[in-house]
């Protein structure tokens, strides 16, 4: 462990989806999935809007791995500048899922949730300047070019 906050996010870029169709026999995790993401794109818009989900925000606050630890789940949307190169804002769902410190108070616990968003545009920072946001741009371009191509219906592409 080197680092002092942990985050992990799967990133599906708004300006992607097509359609906003739900399958009929999709799973209830899936049509709840697509519930939140057309929500996402109706209160935000498509252009530089990020839909962030199976995400977690780790804080250490102690050097053992087995004590000293909070972990949040959390879900929603991130917006980007204009230019689609910094994080601007981040509209989150935050839920506390584990924490190992007995010490911990209801106002602290608090405290650190409000710290999840500022940790989250930090890390979407770090994202966009490794390149995984074009490459998951690509990845996407990709796919629905080949749904195109044979005619499918793959949802809303996720």
């Amino acid at each position: 462990m080197n680092r002092w906050v942990e985050i992990s996010f799967d990133c599906l870029p708004l300006r992607t989806i097509t359609r906003l169709d739900i399958p009929i026999d999709a799973s209830p995790v899936y049509q709840r999935r697509c519930e939140l993401i057309k929500q996402a794109i109706d209160k935000h818009g498509s252009h530089n809007s990020y839909y962030l989900y199976n995400a977690e925000c780790k804080f250490h606050l102690t050097n053992r791995e087995n004590l000293g630890t909070i972990e949040f789940r959390w879900l929603g949307t991130l917006l980007t500048d204009a230019k689609d190169e910094r994080a601007a804002q981040a509209d989150l769902q935050i839920e506390l899922i584990r924490e190992t410190c007995d010490w911990l108070t209801a106002p602290v616990v608090k405290w650190f949730e409000q710290c999840v968003k500022p940790a989250v545009l930090v890390e979407f920072d770090r994202y966009i300047e490794a390149g995984d946001l074009q490459k998951a741009k690509d990845r996407i371009a990709k796919l629905q070019a080949q749904s195109d191509e044979q005619g499918g219906f793959l949802g809303m592409y996720l």
